[in-house]
C-alpha cells in the first residue's frame, strides 16, 4: 500500500512540473502589457463634439435635477 501511494505522489508530482513547464512557455508567449491604455484612456475623447452625445449628457442632467 505504501508503494502505490509514493508512485502515485511521483505521478502527481511529474504532472504538476509537467503543468508549471507549460504554464511558463505560455507566459513567454503572451505579449507585454506595460504600455496598454486603460479603457477609460481608450475612450476618452471619442464623444468630442458630437451633438447626439451632448443631447445625452443634457437629457441625464435634466433628469437628476427633476428627482432631486
Amino acid at each position: 500500500m505504501g508503494k502505490l501511494i509514493m508512485s502515485e505522489l511521483q505521478t502527481i508530482e511529474q504532472r504538476l512540473a509537467e503543468v508549471e513547464r507549460e504554464l511558463a512557455e505560455l507566459k513567454r508567449c503572451l505579449p507585454l502589457k506595460t504600455d496598454e491604455k486603460s479603457w477609460v484612456e481608450k475612450i476618452a475623447g471619442t464623444f468630442e463634439d458630437d451633438p447626439e452625445f451632448d443631447e445625452i449628457v443634457r437629457l441625464g442632467r435634466e433628469f437628476r435635477q427633476s428627482v432631486e
